[in-house]
């Protein structure tokens, strides 16, 4: 007979994977999870699809049907000059879906790097650096952004590093909260006696230990991107015509609210709620599951 053999995970990867198992299965299980990413999977699918099975072209406008009410011809109504509300509303995810990600992508990247170096070396630098982001932090998104759009010229990059570099400093302060917790553990002061670099240090030694809250701050974080992209987009700052964003779209036509035209709004203004609500409650799965 021949022996069988079996292998068996070490514990180095069961501290490896075994967390990583855990949290992934903690979301399955997570309602809150669920729902959320069901909602935000919606508006992707609607943003890279959306074209394919709206019922007509969200740029085409036919005066002759300008402001129909709901019906089953237009399940929507039409907005002012006639072009489909529904349709606008499933391809306007779009922007709105490109803009906010990618600011968050920024603002995650660079608070991480600025929290990482923060909280290892402490100190001058620490004190210098945070000094001048608690500055940045005192003046609201939108007015930094207001001033960076006029300064700069309105265009979604602009957009983009805008609402990016105003929240990385949120993300950095969490970040640093985090490395300062991790510094005072064993594998940091192996890692000295290694000499290893501070590069190696922060990005291969700590860095892995502190993605769970970097996650949760990520999908927060993203949740404010959007209603900042839609606030700019509301006072004609961000997303410029012709696209159907939501917030554009609504800026167009909320002064037909007082003539009785309420679904030329409503329906844009519920889309840019949901969407919200989705990825809120996606970081509250992330939350739940990463603290379980």
């Amino acid at each position: 007979m021949s022996a069988v053999q079996t292998t068996c995970p070490t514990p180095d990867d069961t501290r490896r994977r075994g967390p990583l198992v855990e949290v992934f299965f903690s979301l399955l299980r997570s309602r809150t999870f669920l729902v959320g990413f069901a909602i935000v999977l919606f508006w992707v699918a609607c943003a890279l699809f959306g074209e394919h099975f709206a019922p007509y072209d969200p740029l085409a406008d036919d005066i002759i049907n300008a402001l129909a009410p709901p019906s089953s011809e237009h399940w929507f109504g039409t907005d002012q000059i006639g072009r489909d509300v529904f349709s606008r509303v499933i391809v306007g995810s779009r922007d709105i879906l490109t803009v906010a990600p990618l600011a968050t992508l920024l603002a995650t990247v660079a608070g991480t790097a600025l929290g990482l170096l923060t909280g290892y070396f402490r100190g001058l630098v620490d004190d210098v650096v945070s000094r001048i982001l608690e500055a940045f932090m005192a003046i609201p998104v939108v007015i930094v952004a207001l001033l960076a759009i006029v300064a700069l010229g309105t265009s979604k990059t602009t957009v983009i590093v805008v609402i990016g570099l105003s929240f990385a400093p949120i993300i950095a302060r969490t970040v640093r909260s985090a490395v300062l917790a991790e510094r005072e553990l064993d594998y940091l002061a192996a890692a000295q006696l290694r000499h290893e670099s501070a590069v190696h240090t922060m990005f291969v030694e700590i860095l892995p230990n502190v993605i769970p809250p970097i996650l949760v701050e990520t999908t927060v974080r993203l949740g404010y991107a959007i209603f900042a992209v839609a606030t700019l987009s509301f006072m004609g700052f961000g997303i410029q015509p012709p696209s159907p964003d939501w917030a554009l779209s609504i800026s167009s036509n909320y002064g037909m609210i007082g003539g009785g035209f309420w679904w030329t709004v409503l329906f844009d203004a519920l889309a840019i709620a949901s969407l919200v609500i989705g990825v809120n409650l996606v970081a509250d799965g992330f939350h739940g599951a990463l603290n379980d």
